[in-house]
């Protein structure tokens, strides 16, 4: 069991367990000897953070994922000062599909689509070149029921989709994937990618929009009323160095197989192999099946953070069945 100065590992139910007693994820709580009062509060898990980085991010690096429950840290500002001091660089959304909002510094609300939708295993933003390594999320109402935010490793979906589909994996890693998304000017909540292209390249200019996207290896394509976004091909499958592990790196599971409809309405993305043959619908089939097998979805409780390396760990959403529910984010390089 992993313990520093400030933190001790606990164990919770929900999690996975694989051989030499390591958990997923790792979840982390005051030690025995540790207060918060209520003048230190937050200051107090700051400070703890800093003294404990270095190893904070060896944790991270071998589980893949840190759920820390029952710190002191109840709004916006203060989730905004815990994601601060860890240090890590901000992303700018630019590209990034899903509608979500400012909320104060660092700090975006998640998905803003129908809670009630469920959002199937990702990479954020894996489909773009400046992705974010990892991913803050910070419990601020916590749900009644449903609407967890379950993740599964990269590697464990790649090394079974491997003994499942080899054939089509050894294409995937050969031609990547190309993503097609077609859009209009304004955002619709309604989907789970239903960000208009202004609010996808922050601006109104078209020029500067094309110019924005060709930096992000995105073609646009204007046409009546809307732009077709076409990203790719991009790379699927990524290796870990630091493992030596492959990893399922991208976001065909949140996606369409088939032809375009080409439709503006038709906001959520669709996706080919990079060379442009279809995916097969048993390969999607079983890809889901094996994301929900090896998954963990722990119910959020009020106040807890949960730091995600995106670059090991795919995440989703679950459907929300009793409100309220708030989960707040942030990306980092």
């Amino acid at each position: 069991m992993a313990n520093g100065k400030f933190f001790q590992e606990v164990e919770l139910p929900d999690q996975k367990h694989y051989g030499n007693g390591v958990r997923f994820p790792a979840v982390l709580s005051p030690t025995t000897n540790t207060t918060f009062t209520e003048e230190a509060n937050v200051l107090a898990f700051e400070k703890a953070i800093n003294d404990e980085k270095p190893w904070l991010e060896s944790l991270l690096q071998k589980r893949g994922a840190i759920l820390f429950r029952c710190f002191p840290v109840t709004s916006p500002s203060e989730f905004n000062g815990v994601v601060e001091a860890f240090s890590y660089p901000e992303i700018v959304y630019t590209g990034g599909r899903a509608p979500r909002t400012k909320v104060i510094g660092r700090v975006y609300t998640a998905n803003e689509s129908p809670p009630e939708m469920k959002i199937p295993f990702h990479h954020e933003m894996s489909y773009l070149p400046n992705f974010p390594t990892k991913l803050f999320f910070f419990c601020e109402e916590e749900p009644r029921s449903g609407g967890e935010t379950p993740i599964v490793l990269s590697h464990i979906v790649y090394e079974k989709m491997k003994e499942k589909h080899p054939e089509f994996v050894d294409k995937l890693e050969e031609h990547g994937l190309r993503f097609i998304t077609v859009t209009g000017d304004e955002d619709h909540s309604s989907s789970i990618g239903g960000r208009g292209w202004k609010s996808v390249f922050m601006t109104d200019d078209k020029n500067v929009a094309d110019e924005r996207a060709k930096r992000l290896g995105t073609k646009l394509e204007w046409i009546e009323n809307g732009i077709r976004i076409i990203t790719g091909p991009v790379q699927a499958i990524r290796f870990n160095k630091e493992t030596g592990q492959k990893t399922w790196f991208n976001n065909l599971a949140t996606c369409k197989i088939g032809p375009t409809t080409g439709i503006i309405q038709d906001r959520d993305p669709y996706v080919e192999l990079g060379n442009g043959d279809l995916v097969p619908e048993n390969v999607l089939k079983d890809l889901l099946k094996i994301m929900e097998e090896h998954c963990v979805a722990i119910p959020w409780k009020k106040g807890d953070v949960m730091l995600v390396n995106n670059l090991t760990v795919l995440h989703g959403r679950q459907p929300l069945l009793k409100p309220p529910r708030r989960i707040l984010v942030s990306l980092c390089k």
